[in-house]
């Protein structure tokens, strides 16, 4: 599902007197500029102006996409208390104004946040461009606005969790913006070679410690004794003394929380591909899958990494993790938040079957990551909500540590899902074997590293 960001305000120069309003609409991942819209609107109150300002970005974001999510940014306290529904409106003006606004998408797609004006100014210049055309008998015109031209990028807040693959990405666009309009303001002089050197020293310092990635800096750029990172994982050259300070002098971010994931053996409904959620019969291990809890348990006690294991509460991953557990000597905590997806009316069953019997609802299934299973099981949407939840938990309890979480098929994917910070869809292109290992890594700037996925070479004989 898209998310766009509306930034909407409305001005009357007399309160009543000439007013006018502006909005744009923003792609909330990459904070590109997708619509702007601004009216003069004759004589008006600021309320109206304001309310005028919404309902023109809620109408371009439902024109580009009617199922997106919108977080609509105001700098009006009385606009967003009354849209959120914690203050009444009481003026016969700007009631129809907000009946409308909340016609354009369903209650559960918009969000609402009161912004400081300062960071408002692209809607606010948009609005007073439209007040300006208006004193002169014209029209505002989107080819004449020089509103995106006078506010600098805007670039999404990056706040989300550790892990969080998009706010890394968000402050790795911040630090790369940052870098691009200070070179900007310089004159424009060729750089000497030393510059040069320096200038990508500078820049992939900045996205590193914005928490995201960027190429490796030249190893000539590194102090002495210090190693640029390769990019095959494996050392690299001494860099020569005198030299510039290098992305490896970045402050330390701290040991990771290394979640690793492993998928429980084998249950007698695995080799047959059924369903098998949370919401079905609860199988325990078959012999085969006991086997390979065993060969896991040897494979990790040889490694000698794990200092805490946590399981899913279902029969087949408590089994599992108890029998690795006892071979490492550590006690089992339960999880709620690992359990597998409920497949509803679909448990027990083959992929066959499903298609068979409920081909309509398979295919929405497929198709969208809000659509349930026939009968009210969950969807991939409220499964990544519920594995999000319980990763951060796991990341601000085991910070530093490493953790072997028991899980199953669709909550180890998502958890890997998400590091990555890849599309739905990406969950029907991952194989991922009963008794399997995969591994994320979770930095305090943020971000995340996908260190392992579906290995079984401890199955092997």
């Amino acid at each position: 599902m898209r998310e766009f960001i509306v930034e909407a305000d409305g001005g009357s120069r007399g309160n009543p007197g000439p007013a006018g309003y502006g909005a744009v609409v923003r792609d909330a991942a990459t904070g590109e500029t997708l619509a702007e819209a601004a009216e003069y609107l004759g004589v008006a109150t600021n309320n109206v102006a304001e309310y005028s300002g919404l309902l023109a970005g809620l109408r371009a974001a439902r024109a580009l996409d009617p199922a997106a999510r919108v977080h609509v940014r105001m700098d009006s306290k009385l606009v967003v208390e009354q849209m959120s529904g914690r203050w009444k409106i009481k003026h016969p003006a700007m009631k129809p104004l907000a009946t409308e606004a909340r016609s354009l998408f369903p209650p559960d797609q918009v969000t609402y946040e009161w912004i400081p004006r300062e960071q408002n100014k692209h809607a606010d210049r948009l609005a007073n461009e439209a007040m300006d055309a208006g004193a002169k008998g014209e029209q505002w015109s989107a080819s004449t606005s020089r509103a995106a031209l006078d506010t600098p990028a805007a670039v999404p807040e990056p706040s989300g969790p550790p892990g969080d693959a998009a706010a890394g990405a968000a402050r790795a666009r911040a630090a790369l913006a940052e870098g691009r309009s200070a070179a900007a303001a310089r004159p424009a002089v060729a750089p000497a070679e030393d510059d040069v050197e320096a200038e990508a020293v500078r820049e992939a310092e900045a996205v590193r410690e914005a928490g995201g990635t960027a190429a490796p800096v030249p190893e000539e750029a590194a102090p002495a004794g210090e190693q640029p990172p390769s990019s095959a994982g494996g050392e690299a050259s001494a860099a020569p003394t005198g030299q510039h300070r290098g992305w490896s002098a970045a402050p330390d971010l701290g040991a990771p929380a290394t979640l690793v994931l492993l998928r429980h053996g084998e249950t007698p409904l695995t080799p047959q591909k059924r369903f098998s959620g949370s919401g079905g019969t609860d199988p325990s291990l078959s012999a085969a899958g006991r086997e390979q809890a065993y060969r896991v348990a040897e494979a990790l006690a040889r490694r000698g990494t794990i200092q805490a294991v946590v399981s899913s509460p279902l029969a087949r991953t408590r089994e599992t993790a108890e029998i690795v557990a006892a071979r490492l000597g550590l006690d089992v905590a339960v999880e709620e938040g690992l359990r597998e997806t409920d497949f509803g009316a679909w448990e027990g069953l083959t992929f066959g079957e499903v298609r068979e019997r409920h081909p309509d609802d398979l295919n929405a299934w497929l198709a969208d990551p809000e659509a349930r299973p026939t009968g009210g099981g969950e969807s991939f949407a409220e499964t990544a909500a519920r594995i999000a939840a319980t990763r951060d938990k796991l990341v601000a309890a085991h910070a530093g540590r490493t953790v072997l979480l028991v899980s199953h098929v669709t909550p180890i994917k998502t958890f890997v899902r998400l590091a990555l910070g890849a599309p739905p869809e990406s969950l029907f292109r991952m194989e991922l074997s009963a008794a399997s290992l995969s591994a994320v890594a979770y930095y305090a700037d943020g971000n995340a590293s996908v260190r392992l996925f579906n290995d079984t070479s401890h199955l092997r004989p």
